[in-house]
């Protein structure tokens, strides 16, 4: 029998446990990428179901489709646990259904994640007006303000300080809504609607003189669109400039005759130019013309208002209104008005007077009352 030599068994030896351990490693990486690729089949599978149901779950939310898009979005997160867009359209559709305390939960998550995304902020902001919160309100809608957006993060930011402005004046915060509207002012640049936009919105907080600017930079684009020269008109005359009011108004009742508004402002702006006797560069003549024109339509008022005839011309009784005014008139012409001034002076004071208890007894007047009003705030300072 022939004896193999030890050195050679040995070599053999080695050399098929070297090749056992190559053929299980083979089979180890193949059954390695097997695992892999399956992996990634499956993996691969859930995310093309987390898209799907999220798709669905978009398409439903812009169709308001709240209670379907809460059911797609959680079909898409139980194939996507991690999936930010799943989970604020979720919060979304959980706000449509007004479970707002379900949404903040999901917000509130997210925005531990990216505390930076202007939606979530935004999101956030809304569900904090509703409650009432306001400080909360401010401060998500600032930070969805200067936040991260994606697409078109501009228009995106200059949306949201809209929305910020109307939730203001939704609560009567004239005074924050009229800060928002100065700071969107320097980023809305030449847009005519932005403008006229923001021109009526300045009107809303009573801040006449930067409503007066947007309409004007709309006007340098348009210079015959209706709305911004009405607008313009209207700032004027809250401003106490009558004469440009007159200018503006006279334009827009021309372009539409319709315009009521404009039409009304323009009758008392009318009034006001004729019936103001401290205008400037006026003649004697049309000075004491326009303190008849004042005696006379207080007359009017006071035969129109019993009330405020009855009134005192002074607290504390005495003299009624409607005697000081019939003992006055017959001084109240005008020879008498051209040699004294005092004359003049008492009946306008009288006249003032008398639109005032006027106004508050018996409520608005005519045209001419209102004008002599605004001539007694302009020169009395009331």
């Amino acid at each position: 029998m022939l004896k193999i030599p030890l050195r050679e068994r040995f070599s053999f030896h080695v050399q098929r446990e070297i090749v056992t351990l190559a053929l299980l490693t083979g089979l180890a990486m193949v059954l390695l990428i097997g695992v892999t690729a399956l992996s990634r089949v499956f993996h691969a599978q859930q995310d093309a179901l987390a898209q799907r149901w999220s798709g669905r779950g978009e398409a439903d939310l812009k169709a308001d489709k709240y209670d379907a898009a809460v059911n797609d979005f959680r079909a898409s997160l139980r194939y996507g646990q991690d999936s930010f867009s799943s989970q604020l359209g979720l919060a979304e559709a959980l706000i449509g259904l007004k479970r707002t305390g379900e949404a903040s939960a999901y917000l509130g998550n997210l925005w531990g994640a990216h505390p930076e995304n202007g939606v979530v902020n935004r999101e956030l902001a809304r569900i904090a007006a509703g409650k009432g919160d306001m400080p909360g309100a401010l401060r998500y809608y600032h930070n969805a303000i200067y936040a991260i957006w994606p697409g078109n993060a501009e228009a995106d930011r200059r949306n949201t300080r809209w929305e910020l402005i109307k939730y203001l004046l939704s609560i009567k915060a004239l005074a924050q809504a009229q800060s928002e509207l100065i700071a969107l002012s320097a980023e809305i640049g030449p847009d005519v609607s932005q403008q006229v936009s923001l021109g009526e919105y300045f009107l809303k907080v009573q801040d006449d003189l930067h409503a007066l600017a947007a309409f004007r930079l709309a006007l340098n684009v348009e210079p015959h669109l209706h709305t911004a020269i009405a607008g313009a008109g209207t700032a004027a005359f809250g401003m106490g400039n009558y004469s440009l009011a007159q200018h503006y108004l006279r334009v827009a009742v021309a372009q539409q005759a319709w315009d009521r508004d404009s039409a009304s402002l323009l009758d008392v702006v009318d009034q006001v130019m004729r019936l103001d006797p401290f205008r400037r560069q006026i003649s004697d003549a049309d000075r004491d013309r326009a303190v008849e024109g004042v005696f006379t339509t207080a007359g009017k008022r006071l035969q129109a208002c019993s009330a405020a005839a009855a009134s005192p011309v002074a607290p504390g009784g005495g003299q009624n209104l409607g005697d000081a005014w019939k003992q006055l008139q017959p001084q109240v012409t005008t020879q008498v008005l051209r040699r004294d001034q005092d004359v003049a002076d008492h009946a306008l004071d009288l006249s003032f007077n008398i639109e005032r208890q006027a106004g508050s007894r018996c409520g608005s007047g005519s045209a001419s009352d209102a004008a002599v009003l605004l001539i007694s705030r302009l020169h009395e300072g009331s």
